[in-house]
Order: C-alpha cells, then structure tokens, then sequence
C-alpha cells in the first residue's frame, strides 16, 4: 500500500503541476497576440522613418554627424534584449549563446568590449561571468511603450556620440510565427545602413538637412532599439507559450504513464490479498 500511496501522491503532484502550466500557456498566448499586433503596427513606421532619414542622409552630403561618422574601433558595445523571468524555453540561452560566442571570436579581451543588458536573466549572464555590464534594464512590462525604453535608447546613443565605445551592435529574437524565432544581429551604430527605401523620393529640407538630421537621427536608433524590443517580446510570449505548451503535454503523458502504473499495483495487490485469502480459507478446512 506503501507503493500505492507514492504513485498517488506523484500523480496528484503533476495535475496540480499540469494546470499550472496550462493556465501559464493561456495567459501567454493572449499576450502573444497582443503582442504580436503591436510589432506589426509598427512596421509602417519603422519603414517611413528609415525612408525619410535614408532621403536626407544621402542628400546632405559630410554632414559630419557623429552617429553617420565611422571610427576606429577601440571598443565595441553589445546591447542584448532577454527576458527578466525563465520558463520560455530556448528564448534567453540562444540570445546569450550567440552573443558570447561572437564575444569570442571578435575580442581577446574584456577591455574591448561592453554589454548594454535589457531583461534580468541577461544581465545575470554577463555579470556572473564578469563582464563590463555598463547599463542594464529590468523590469520593463509585457506590452511596453517607447517611454519604458526611451532611457535605455538615449542613453546607448548618448554614449556612442560621447566615445564610450565606437560601435554598437543589437542582439535580439526575431519573431518568426509562433512556433519559431531566430536570434538576430544589427549593427546599430554607426549609421552606415539607412538607404531610402523609396529610392527616387524628393524632398525639401527646412531649415537644413543637417538640422533635421541632428534630431531626426537619435530618433531613429531609439525607434530601432524600441522595434527590437517589440519584436523580442513578441518572441518570448511565443517560446514561454511552446514551453508551457509542451510541459502540459509532458505532465498528461506522465500522468497517464503513472496511472497505469497505479492500476498495475492495485491490482497486483488486490490478487495478492485474494490470494492469502483463498490461502486462509483452505488452511481451516
């Protein structure tokens, strides 16, 4: 009965485990969806502001603007946008995967590099191992707005524009469908990719392209860090859901492994007490 009583216990156990992760799956997949629609929504925006300042930046010619200007290379900078919480899978360990074995072939030193951490799980990453974690956010919401990032984006051009590296690479998940998404790399800083995706479009410039560029150009890495994240969350709600997904199914398989395995031993121990019961019986005859 002993054994009974442990298989029970084991199969109440994983129901009580089962439903957890059932109901962590539905509430991830309506933040996918949500999610999902706010990286979409922001496309159209994403391409008109890199049509415009594409239209500009080729126009204005040695505008001598730090953020167009390419330097010498003396450290590079790595913002990765991860997650603050586990449970999503492979969503965090191929984010940080990639980026140490880029760290790897690129630097011989920890001098010649920073990191730019976006989520706990990241910034635990790199400052476990010693990394020079100069800026970190955490806490940032499921759905977040351009406010929630602003700060962080400012501050990774500011420091840029200052020389505190010489360029900026952003590493983040790429919402692929719901079953899939890739880790990707884009090279932030400097500015060397911005062609107008319009080709011929014209514009006039009031009061100076170069004024305009002055403003127009933080905006536009802001908006490429906050699509980023858009696009990253999107991902995370996506692997925490085939995570959950698939953890729900693993519990119904153990489950139905562990019944049967009840229904053995019930059984067994039924015939046994039949038996010694026969067994009595014949004994007093």
């Amino acid at each position: 009965m002993v054994n009974l009583r442990e298989i029970k216990g084991r199969i109440n156990s994983t129901k009580s485990t089962k439903q957890i992760t059932k109901a962590m799956q539905m509430v991830s997949s309506s933040k996918l969806r949500r999610a999902e629609q706010n990286a979409k929504a922001y496309v159209p925006y994403m391409e008109k502001i890199q049509d415009v300042v594409g239209a500009i930046a080729s126009g204005t010619k040695d505008s001598g603007h730090p953020m167009l200007t390419v330097r010498p290379v003396k450290k590079t900078a790595y913002l990765v946008i991860g997650s603050d919480r586990g449970l999503a899978g492979a969503y965090n360990s191929s984010i940080l995967r990639q980026v140490q074995r880029t760290i790897n072939e690129r630097h011989k030193s920890k001098d010649e590099y920073v990191v730019l951490a976006v989520g706990r799980v990241v910034r635990d990453y790199f400052v476990k191992r010693d990394h020079n974690v100069i800026s970190n956010v955490v806490g940032l919401p499921d759905q977040p707005t351009f406010a929630d990032i602003k700060e962080i984006a400012r501050n990774a051009v500011g420091m840029f524009i200052d020389g505190t590296y010489d360029e900026l690479y952003m590493y983040y998940n790429h919402f692929v469908s719901a079953i899939a998404n890739e880790v990707t790399e884009k090279k932030l800083l400097p500015l060397t990719d911005i062609a107008s995706a319009s080709g011929n479009a014209s514009y006039e410039f009031e009061p100076s392209g170069e004024a305009i560029l002055e403003v127009l150009l933080p905006q536009y890495a802001e908006s490429l860090i906050y699509g980023a994240l858009l696009d990253g969350k999107a991902s995370e709600h996506a692997s925490r859901m085939t995570a959950m997904r698939n953890a729900t199914d693993n519990a119904s398989d153990l489950i139905s492994e562990l019944s049967l395995q009840y229904n053995r031993a019930r059984q067994a121990a039924i015939t046994q007490e039949i038996t010694e019961i026969v067994g009595g019986a014949a004994a007093l005859e």
